[in-house]
């Protein structure tokens, strides 16, 4: 009996222990997460009723003393000379892309506001200065001019681009043929070419971006409308690449030939003529391949007849429409004309949103001035383009008997 009691004993005094170790636990967990709560709401009260300094990292810059702080002040034809477009495309444009590029305030500094983010961007896009410079102008951080126009680059790429640069459709596809009919061209819904914008030797495979002139460059393949717009943008293959490789790598070379009838446009906008269906189509130099759905002139090394040297010349009358793109949007942009210290992966996505710009800039009737077309006023450190190189793998085809047709009957398809 005496061993039993003092048994039960022992196991009511540890079991009184482990009760009180386990109070004294749960009132030390207790006085911890008090304390967290208190020191967390001091902490938000603090943030509401005053704002940290950090003089350490955050740099002071007077709104008085840079670009910025003036060129609200500028009337608008200073205002488009220094950024390129009109005031109201400005003004359209932060409209457009404002909510994509606004920060969030924070307790050390106010965030740039949109406005001052989409002029940085178009500054560099209009001069490609030096992101010194560029800091010093708009009062803020050589590091924050680079990441700033790559946020910008990327918020115009990714919001505007499908809406501003798609080939046409509908009635925007019976108003472009009917315009290049006017011109003297039928069945055409755009002319394609490429153009080389230059770039600094990249780390990776150099030599693969050395063009025919010799200097480093990717190439922008585009499509453009009767308008001077583009209507498809393809950029970043290195310089020494042919345009037939281009092309063949290209999305509108897969949606074409994909295609069960191999027509790029509906096949209900064809015409046919002596039994030959001439499909509506785009037209290119002789650098491109011909195809169905792209035609192009006849080599001039071989004697030509008169039909087929008027064809040509009729040809690349229309097509001068992408040159005038080219020189309208490197005159504009004055970044695609010389070297920048852009990474060149970041390239296409420059290129592409200079195309948007560009595009938002004629529908808006934001006029080209003549001071900035290169050939005119060309800026410093520029760079001739390539000699075009003929593709040379035509062989005879359906894409053949279209153009002999087209040439040999010119003037009654055009009736049509």
């Amino acid at each position: 009996m005496f061993e039993l009691h003092r048994l039960q004993t022992a196991l009511l005094r540890r079991r009184r222990v482990r009760e009180m170790m386990e109070r004294d636990r749960r009132r030390r967990l207790y006085l911890r997460r008090r304390r967290a709560f208190l020191l967390s709401s001091i902490a938000a009260i603090l943030s509401l009723i005053t704002s940290t300094n950090r003089p350490i990292w955050v740099r002071n810059r007077s709104p008085g003393q840079n670009f910025w702080s003036l060129a609200e002040s500028f009337d608008d034809e200073e205002w488009k000379a220094q950024f390129r477009v009109s005031r109201a495309t400005f003004d359209y444009l932060v409209e457009q892309i404002g909510p994509a590029i606004k920060r969030r305030r924070t307790n050390y500094r106010l965030p740039i506001e949109p406005r001052r983010r989409l002029a940085i961007t178009l500054w560099w896009f209009a001069r490609s200065g030096e992101y010194r410079s560029i800091a010093n102008m708009f009062g803020v951080g050589i590091a924050t001019v680079c990441m700033i126009v790559r946020q910008v680059t990327s918020a115009i790429v990714d919001r505007l681009y499908r809406r501003f640069v798609s080939l046409p459709s509908g009635q925007r596809l019976d108003d472009t043929v009917r315009a290049f009919k006017d011109r003297c061209y039928p069945q055409c819904a755009g002319a394609i070419g490429g153009t080389h914008i230059p770039i600094a030797p990249p780390r990776d495979n150099p030599e693969h971006y050395l063009n025919r002139r010799g200097w480093h460059s990717v190439i922008l393949q585009a499509v453009v409308d009767h308008n001077v717009c583009f209507t498809d943008v393809y950029a970043g293959w290195p310089g020494s690449t042919s345009s037939a490789s281009v092309l063949s790598s290209s999305d509108l070379y897969l949606k074409a030939e994909d295609r069960p009838d191999g027509y790029l446009f509906p096949r209900e906008k064809s015409v046919v003529y002596e039994g030959v269906e001439v499909p509506v189509h785009l037209i290119g130099d002789v650098s491109f391949p011909l195809k169905p759905w792209l035609m192009k002139g006849y080599s001039q090394g071989h004697l030509l007849s008169p039909e087929q040297r008027r064809f040509t010349y009729t040809l690349t009358s229309a097509r001068s429409v992408v040159d005038a793109a080219f020189t309208r949007l490197k005159g504009r942009w004055r970044c695609l004309l010389k070297k920048s210290d852009i990474d060149t992966s970041m390239m296409p996505r420059v290129v592409a949103a200079c195309c948007v710009l560009h595009n938002i800039c004629e529908n808006q009737g934001d006029s080209f001035l003549p001071e900035w077309n290169i050939d005119m006023a060309p800026c410093a450190g520029y760079l001739r383009q390539p000699d075009t190189e003929p593709y040379e793998g035509d062989s005879y085809c359906t894409a053949e008997v279209i153009r002999d047709t087209i040439t040999y009957n010119l003037l009654t398809i055009l009736q049509y």
